[in-house]
């Protein structure tokens, strides 16, 4: 295993936005080839408990990996489109867990 750690997707103040991204750099063992993985790590943050963080319609995913600096973190809403045909958005901070090797 390279590295591992945790940060914050922070879709902003109500009524947020449909998605969100975070750098995470200082990684100088990654390489253009490795492997990233990101997941919601259910714990309560600043705006919300951890049992919405189980049940949010978040998904997250790691990519766009820059060699010997680190890569960056995507959060988007899930949800379906409201009846009147506009996206959802999710708002606040949400907890993420990383690793890459």
């Amino acid at each position: 295993m390279g590295a591992q750690g945790t940060a914050v997707v922070d879709f902003g103040a109500f009524p947020g936005q449909s998605d969100a991204s975070v750098a995470i750099t200082g990684q100088s063992g990654i390489l253009s080839g490795s492997l990233v993985e990101a997941w919601i790590r259910p714990e309560d943050s600043a705006d919300h408990s951890a049992d919405e963080h189980r049940v949010e319609t978040v998904k997250v995913m790691a990519g766009t990996i820059i060699a010997a600096t680190g890569f960056t973190i995507y959060g988007m809403n899930t949800s379906q489109l409201s009846s009147h045909g506009q996206g959802t958005r999710l708002y606040g901070q949400w907890n993420v867990s990383w690793v890459w090797n």
